[in-house]
């Protein structure tokens, strides 16, 4: 029943004989035929995400959703489900004819998008009895989505699960509250090559730089390397950062990545591993209360860690 070009990574799901009934009674409170059809396929959407959510163990809140409210469901074209402590994700129905997903105004201004996560398409069966989630995307900006855009299910419980890390609070470093698994770069770094950082600020008196190591698994059991965050305040309520990768021993192995992605997800700066660098960094400036993640790649592994500044 699914569109072919998502075949490969779209996930069949029944429809639930409950989603059928509570669709069908939310549909019925409306005023017309178009709005009865729009809230019964919305509400079908968010049955299959919650039910499959579910099942991989990930809370949601179903009552506390504008999809689940009279006044919402009547006055916008809202498909939301709440995730406690993350935010909401739309779930947005697709037809079987559809060539692209389209995603109302009304769930992608920036208002809405404010506490949206996530727009996750479902196709739904004419016959109600299934569904297909076709895949998600993080943030949108047009009404029409092509499906080669869109990311897999799986991709979906990875990308909730990074939302989950607690946040990094680097402007608690200051006052030396250091989370676990952090600690001095001399320490974790003794035996290496001399770690190079800014030496011009290095008499200051109020830089603050904490390691740690970095596990890619079977990747990098050859290759141990440590993330290192020095911070500094700068002027304007802003706080000076830089991000370095170096390896516990040798050399950093060649096309490790490092990125850093800002609130949105989106790729703000990248730094790649040459044949033989004893380092990769990156330098940059952020507003106290902002976040961004770093992201350490090497070809398929990769680990995330998410900072508040």
């Amino acid at each position: 029943m699914t569109n072919n070009s998502q075949d490969s990574t779209s996930l069949p799901l029944p429809i639930s004989q409950s989603a059928r009934r509570t669709a069908q009674q939310f549909a019925s409170e409306q005023p017309n035929p178009d709005k009865r059809q729009q809230v019964q396929q919305n509400t079908l959407a968010v049955s299959v995400v919650n039910d499959y959510l579910q099942l991989m163990g990930i809370e949601t809140d179903l009552e506390t959703a504008d999809s689940w409210r009279s006044i919402p469901r009547l006055c916008a074209d809202v498909a939301d489900l709440k995730l406690p402590g993350l935010g909401r994700l739309e779930c947005r129905p697709v037809s079987e004819q559809a060539q692209v997903c389209t995603v109302p105004a009304d769930v992608w201004n920036d208002f809405a998008q404010s506490d949206r996560i996530g727009y996750v398409f479902v196709q739904i069966a004419e016959s109600l009895q299934w569904a297909s989630i076709l895949g998600f995307i993080r943030t949108v900006s047009t009404e029409q989505i092509a499906f080669h855009r869109l990311q897999s299910p799986e991709e979906l419980l990875d990308y909730l699960h990074e939302l989950r890390q607690p946040l990094i609070r680097l402007s608690q470093w200051m006052q030396g509250a250091i989370e676990t698994g952090w600690q001095t770069v001399e320490s974790l770094l003794s035996g290496s090559p001399a770690v190079s950082f800014r030496q011009s600020d290095a008499t200051t008196g109020n830089i603050v730089r904490q390691a740690k190591r970095i596990d890619l698994g079977i990747r990098l059991q050859t290759h141990p390397i440590a993330l290192i965050v020095e911070i500094q305040p700068g002027t304007d309520q802003q706080m000076d950062i830089l991000i370095q990768i170096r390896p516990l021993t040798g050399l950093l192995p060649p096309d490790l990545q490092l990125l850093v992605l800002d609130a949105a997800n989106e790729q703000f700066l990248e730094a790649r591993s040459r044949s033989a660098d004893a380092y990769i960094q990156l330098q940059f400036s952020g507003d106290l209360g902002e976040q961004f993640k770093v992201s350490v790649a090497l070809e398929d592994a990769e680990i995330t860690e998410a900072f508040l500044i």
